[in-house]
């Protein structure tokens, strides 16, 4: 097990396990350890436990994922029947630094919420009882009487499958598209559509090339309208894989937009951007605040960073790769 320095959840310094601030906002306010009761590799019992949990999750997504629910102060894998309210996502296969990636996806999410206030889904990092790390976030669905929210991704919402747009479907679009859509569907569009400007953007600054169709969503509100969901699944991924600026195949701009390539500088800029949100319909006093917000360097970012718990040589390459972004979008 790694020496602990930092607060696993919210990376303040000072703490050995999860501070009062992660354990209020994760766990109710509960004591959870930081430690899982099960084994990742070394108790054949454990991975037998893992693999049955895995069987039975229906959260989409390539990455390996397992429920877990809170059982008094104690996390543990849901059985048949239940209903977890955590989901764990451990050491992936098939990347480069496959053992930074829960870490990283920790991190991400920390800055989008510390520095950014982009709202997103309540996580931590947690570590099997034999040492590997999990990433672990709280379901942003669950009603105080444990039913669900109804929640719906954008792949849903245009219609995308497998069958009728191929196994890249979840690529298929351009940013704009999902813009569209959430003034389509959203009553309180331009609230939500400030946001979604505001993570897009984060996305690209932060080098998260995975940002799919699948990984943005509306959710149903206790009002019944629906809104953005809490922001998942960000991560940079440029540590791990060769990767495009965007996940979709079109980029910021709709398929029409005869401008909607790589303008000549071969990257996109601030200027793209600004173009970007006046098609989206924002007001120019929200977009040119955003924007001016998202070109500044912000000191807080290289804190965390330095006390995230990825490898000095990863933490090099995190901040040099975000430093890159910035670069370009303070053109």
């Amino acid at each position: 097990m790694m020496e602990i320095k930092y607060c696993p959840g919210t990376l303040a310094p000072g703490h050995t396990t999860y501070s009062r601030a992660c354990l209020n906002g994760l766990f109710g306010g509960k004591k959870v350890s930081h430690v899982l009761p099960y084994a990742a590799s070394t108790d054949p019992d454990d991975a037998d436990r893992l693999r049955e949990n895995r069987q039975r999750i229906s959260i989409s997504g390539v990455q390996v994922k397992a429920s877990l629910l809170l059982d008094n102060n104690r996390l543990r894998l849901t059985g048949p029947g239940e209903r977890g309210g955590y989901i764990l996502k451990p050491i992936p296969y098939d990347v480069k630094y496959p053992e930074y990636v829960p870490a990283n996806e920790h991190l991400t999410m920390q800055i989008a919420k510390q520095v950014y206030k982009i709202p997103v889904a309540e996580n931590a990092l947690i570590f099997f009882k034999d040492g590997p790390p999990a990433y672990l976030t709280r379901r942003f669905d669950v009603k105080p009487d444990g039913t669900r929210y109804g929640q719906e991704d954008f792949a849903s919402l245009s219609n995308r499958t497998k069958e009728n747009a191929g196994v890249d479907f979840k690529y298929k679009g351009s940013y704009e598209g999902i813009g569209r859509m959430v003034r389509q569907y959203v009553p309180a569009a331009p609230i939500e559509l400030v946001k979604f400007f505001r993570l897009v953007l984060f996305n690209y600054l932060f080098n998260n090339g995975d940002a799919h169709l699948k990984n943005f969503s509306l959710i149903e509100t206790a009002f019944g309208d629906h809104i953005l969901s809490p922001a998942y699944d960000l991560i940079c991924t440029a540590l791990h894989v060769n990767d495009s600026y965007f996940a979709l195949e079109d980029g910021l701009f709709a398929e029409e937009d005869p401008d909607g390539h790589l303008n000549t500088l071969g990257y996109y800029t601030g200027s793209d951007f600004l173009r970007w949100g006046q098609k989206l319909g924002l007001p120019e006093k929200a977009l040119q605040a955003s924007l001016a917000f998202f070109r500044t360097d912000h000191s807080f970012t290289h804190e965390l960073i330095s006390r995230s718990f990825l490898s000095p040589d990863l933490k090099a390459q995190y901040r040099q790769a975000y430093l890159n972004r910035l670069r370009a979008i303070n053109v």
